[in-house]
């Protein structure tokens, strides 16, 4: 619909293909959905024919069409083809007849430029690939059952010369621009041939230069998620709004990366195909599975019953109240509805109730300035869960107000303590990848109490993993606040901020306020998680698969001899490979992938990990390290790699 010299490009590719002497009828075969109805409609006005069929059932929609229309022979021509030449159409046509065989084209394999591709086939074998072909692939592209048939009569129709790199469809933005450059060029005229391209290439050859780094056919080859994540780069800064889910972090150029539903632990991608999620489970929010049916009640009742209005909504002061009765040492508590959000409203609270702005941390607090200008002063934060994360754009003059130390460093934290007096606030994750050494919460509980120091314990992560509440209550040590997220809504988005009354009275010293937290969705989710957590004793569950799966995985790594190293309290946790440990996670994950699992090396367990999904995974991960097992004996792993090795931190993305 793209106008190219001022016409939709669909009219020029129609008016170039009618003057194909071999054709009787041009027919669009588009799809149902609404969206289309303005394509429809300009074809028709353009006095062509439309029919309208199944979206992603492409193999029904050509065979529906053909059947309406009584065609005995097809001709496929891709709407991405607006420099089609009506003379190759009618060579393709004629060469079909002449060899009277089931299936002709000049793609198989390619000797003209991308762009010029021309199917023709029966209707008769369309009719045979309808009725056997089972693949999504092949019911998406129409022909490659066809092609690939034994019974298949077929011939192919070749250039004098290979020009397959040349590049004349239009997929990508770069291509557009190309097509329209060379429209433009011999404008008025829409109908000039193949060859004067060819010799216009030869002449500008510097014109064909904006797509020549896209690859024939690459779109065929992926996914609906691939395919989604490329037109997301373009109009999004890094694809996408979460480090953490981007391809790149688990199988670049593979990874499924968009659903279309969820369930459980099964997830659905955009085609359709299922997969086990024994991976990040939403990146640790649905510790009761997908679309756990008591929180969804919940959150449909609140939308049927209005989200927002100009009063407040009541399940704040219900959802306060319960968590201040799962930890009576706090008192008073404020919402947010993101973990970087909340954690930047504790430092906010607690800088204003010890007087004091240096803050010591230990742990992953999220993207806020006050937490990545431990990083103007070096890269402090590799040691905190990401390495590489720049500060661009963080004010310099936070330097040095932020400190870190090491987590079960004892001496490091004392060390820190001294050397900056004025530290106001101590925040840290009470656990994550190791379990605190004796005496190591218990000296930083005491060290603040003595300093006037606000300690905050950051549990977005590790809260109502391992019993119902936060982690520090399994090691009986009291911070002056609290900061819960992921767990806490099931997958909705709410997080909280507990303390003691008269630190979080601070509050009211500052401006902290936004529209969004006062919505009804996030604290009636977390109500009813909480209420779904007690009663399955989910934490039980969970810290129990965990701890199976870490004894597993040390015996798959035995079993194989492929060395690993654990980390992560039971429920999240990991592993990585000792050799070459981001080429062989790739190529892990890769592997698990194809045998319906989404999982690298680290696993969020939740409620919906049945035994028999558990066992699924082993067994499926028992076939994998044999695999890698293997590929290190061989020294053979890279051949095995289907795109890039996967990314170990942050990176900016083109």
């Amino acid at each position: 619909m793209l106008p190219i010299c001022g016409r939709p490009m669909i009219e020029l590719l129609l008016e170039r293909l009618s003057k194909a002497k071999s054709l009787d009828h041009i027919i669009v075969a588009t799809s149902e959905r609404e969206e289309n109805n303005a394509l429809s409609d300009l074809v028709r006005n353009a006095g062509f024919q439309v029919f309208r069929g199944s979206e992603k059932d492409v193999l029904d929609r050509y065979y529906q069409c053909a059947r309406q229309a009584r065609a005995d022979v097809v001709v496929r021509i891709t709407a991405d083809c607006p420099l089609i030449d009506a003379d190759i159409v009618d060579r393709v046509i004629r060469e079909f007849h002449r060899a009277g065989v089931d299936y002709a084209s000049n793609v198989n394999p390619p000797t003209y430029p991308d762009g010029l591709d021309t199917e023709v086939f029966t209707f008769k074998i369309l009719e045979k690939a309808h009725t056997n072909a089972v693949s999504a692939f092949d019911r998406e592209h129409v022909t490659p059952f066809i092609r690939n048939s034994s019974e298949t009569s077929s011939i192919n129709i070749t250039n004098d010369i290979d020009l397959s790199e040349a590049r004349w469809t239009v997929d990508e933005p770069e291509d557009f621009e190309l097509i329209s450059n060379i429209f433009e060029h011999f404008s008025p005229d829409v109908i000039f041939s193949s060859n004067k391209v060819l010799k216009l290439a030869e002449r500008q050859p510097e014109l064909f230069q904006i797509n020549e780094s896209l690859k024939r056919n690459e779109g065929s080859q992926m996914n609906s998620g691939q395919k989604l994540w490329r037109r997301a780069k373009r109009v999004i800064p890094g694809g996408g709004m979460l480090l953490s889910k981007r391809p790149e972090m688990f199988l670049p150029d593979q990874w499924p990366t968009y659903f279309s539903r969820t369930e459980g632990c099964s997830v659905w991608d955009l085609d359709g195909k299922h997969y086990y999620d024994l991976s990040l489970m939403g990146v640790g929010t649905n510790v009761l599975g997908y679309c756990c049916p008591a929180v969804d009640e919940a959150v449909k009742s609140v939308i049927s019953s209005g989200n927002l209005s100009t009063l407040n909504c009541p399940e704040e002061v219900f959802l306060a109240e319960r968590l201040i009765q799962i930890h009576p040492w706090a008192e008073m508590a404020r919402f947010a509805r993101s973990g970087g959000e909340a954690n930047a409203v504790a430092v906010r609270i607690a800088r204003a109730a010890s007087g004091k702005d240096r803050v010591a941390i230990c742990g992953y607090h999220g993207w806020h300035d006050w937490y990545l200008a431990a990083n103007l002063s070096g890269e402090q934060l590799d040691g905190h869960l990401l390495p590489g994360l720049d500060p661009a754009g963080v004010p310099r003059g936070l330097r040095e107000t932020v400190v870190p130390f090491r987590y079960n460093q004892i001496e490091e934290f004392r060390s820190v303590i001294e050397r900056y007096p004025d530290i106001g606030v101590i925040k840290m994750e009470v656990a994550r990848n190791h379990e605190p050494i004796e005496g190591f919460l218990e000296e930083i509980r005491a060290t603040a109490t003595q300093n006037n120091i606000v300690l905050i314990f950051d549990e977005c992560s590790s809260g109502f993993r391992q019993c119902f509440g936060g982690l520090h209550k399994k090691f009986d040590v009291e911070p002056d606040m609290a900061v819960f997220g992921k767990t806490l809504g099931n997958g909705y988005a709410i997080t909280a901020v507990i303390g003691k009354r008269e630190v979080m009275e601070c509050a009211q010293l500052s401006f902290i306020s936004s529209t969004f937290w006062t919505e009804r969705i996030g604290p009636s989710a977390a109500i009813a998680t909480l209420a779904e957590m007690e009663k399955t004793r989910s934490w039980d569950h969970v810290t129990r698969v965990g701890q199976q799966l870490k004894s597993s995985w040390a015996e798959l790594s035995k079993a194989h001899e492929l060395p690993i190293e654990q980390w992560g309290a039971p429920g999240l946790q990991g592993f990585s490979f000792t050799i070459e440990p981001n080429l062989y996670k790739t190529l892990a994950t890769q592997q698990m992938l194809e045998r319906g699992f989404l999982a690298n090396n680290t696993v969020y367990v939740s409620l919906s990990h049945t035994p028999e999904i558990v066992d699924a995974y082993l067994t499926a991960l028992d076939e994998t390290f044999g695999f890698l097992s293997e590929c290190y004996r061989n020294k053979n792993a890279e051949q095995y790699l289907k795109g890039p090795v996967s990314y170990a931190g942050f990176k900016r993305l083109n």
